[in-house]
């Protein structure tokens, strides 16, 4: 089994910024893509970045020039620095990885709990 655990959430104002982590353990054989995804209350969870295991990242348009994400690979943590924030961003951000773990044959999805950002004056 994989376990995520997202930190790095909370309130913050318009304009400032958080940097969220995921740290990924368990028996861990190998990562392929990791990301980010948000659900916003009332809202269908959506992709905010991802970054595949050559290193190539992909985000959506709204956080495009605001958002940069990164990963350590030796360490199994995958990073999401958040600038210039907007209310619109407030919502549960979710760490996913797709890893070949112990008691399974094959890469599969893997998700955190979540971590609240609030974006408010």
């Amino acid at each position: 089994q994989v376990q995520l655990a997202e930190s790095g959430g909370g309130l913050v104002q318009p304009g400032g910024s958080l940097r969220l982590s995921c740290v990924a353990s368990g028996t861990i054989f190998d990562i392929n893509s990791t990301g980010w995804y948000r659900q916003a209350t009332g809202k269908q969870r959506e992709l905010v970045a991802t970054i595949s295991s050559d290193g190539r990242t992909n985000y959506t348009t709204s956080v495009k020039g605001r958002f940069t994400i990164s990963r350590e690979y030796n360490k199994k943590t995958v990073y999401l620095q958040m600038n210039s924030l907007r209310p619109e961003d407030t919502a549960v951000y979710y760490c996913t990885v797709d890893a070949w773990a112990r008691g399974s044959d094959r890469y599969r999805p893997y998700w955190g709990q979540g971590t609240q950002v609030t974006v408010s004056s």
